[in-house]
């Protein structure tokens, strides 16, 4: 019988604090490996850890900023200090502001591109060094259905997740001598906390369960099972693809058209 599919890997999620990133960070854990649970809320990062560590497996925390180069170089070189390598980086980490173009602040257009672009380039900028030293590894980074085909009312978005896709493939191409392949999931309409937010209103949530062809919104585990897929030798001959995981969505997604997502407090 095979053993789990990411036996005595090391790897890191960013944007583990919740959502997609906590669940994969745990199904990582389930499959073999030990992980680096990473968010720019450092409580968050923690419960993550704490939830893996009181389970049995092995996870570390760390506050990380993943738009700012200091942090994800600390971030890299934690990793090996404390674990010993690095053979997975799932970068997904993200953010989002509604809005169009004659809508958007200029600050909200960089805060998003830096956060979703920015921090794709700075993870490979530092982790691919760090896999030659393991002979390759798997860099994984969530882009979204919205980047295929442009969501209306979310501009930055939308260009930001095209931006990873691309990217995703010239990653791909640089380094896959190297031993180090690199794709993407495009995931379509997942239920992570600021979804729910965004769709408090029945009426709302309804539009959306109608425009997949599953009649539901996805949950953070099933684009864990795709990340875990990237990641192990079962998708050996898989690289500068993106993975598209969207429940049959038939539609532009309404996502965009929807309130900040943001707690009223914070915005």
């Amino acid at each position: 019988m095979a053993g789990p599919l990411l036996e005595n890997r090391i790897a890191i999620v960013t944007g583990a604090g919740s959502g997609i990133g906590a669940a994969t960070a745990k199904r990582f854990v389930t499959e073999g490996a030990a992980v680096v649970a990473v968010d720019i809320r450092g409580a968050k990062a923690q419960e993550t850890a704490t939830a893996i560590t009181d389970d049995g497996g092995h996870a570390i925390a760390l506050e990380v900023d993943v738009s700012q180069p200091a942090d994800v170089e600390r971030m890299v070189d934690e990793t090996l200090r404390r674990l010993g390598g690095l053979d997975v980086l799932f970068s997904n980490a993200g953010t989002i502001r509604p809005g169009t173009v004659v809508e958007l602040s200029v600050d909200d257009w960089d805060l998003v591109m830096a956060v979703n672009v920015r921090s794709v380039f700075l993870g490979g900028k530092y982790a691919v060094p760090a896999m030659l030293e393991r002979g390759g590894g798997s860099i994984i980074n969530t882009a979204s259905i919205s980047g295929l085909h442009g969501d209306g009312g979310a501009v930055v978005y939308a260009a930001s997740k095209a931006a990873v896709i691309n990217l995703t493939r010239a990653m791909a191409t640089d380094h896959s001598a190297d031993g180090i392949r690199v794709n993407a999931i495009c995931p379509g309409t997942i239920e992570t906390p600021p979804v729910r937010r965004m769709m408090a209103d029945p009426a709302v949530l309804q539009v959306n369960l109608d425009a997949h062809s599953l009649g539901r919104l996805g949950q953070p585990e099933e684009i864990a099972a795709a990340a875990v897929w990237l990641a192990s030798d079962e998708s050996s001959f898989v690289t500068g693809e993106h993975l598209v995981v969207d429940g049959g969505l038939r539609s532009r997604s309404p996502l965009g058209r929807l309130a900040d997502p943001r707690p009223a407090a914070k915005r």
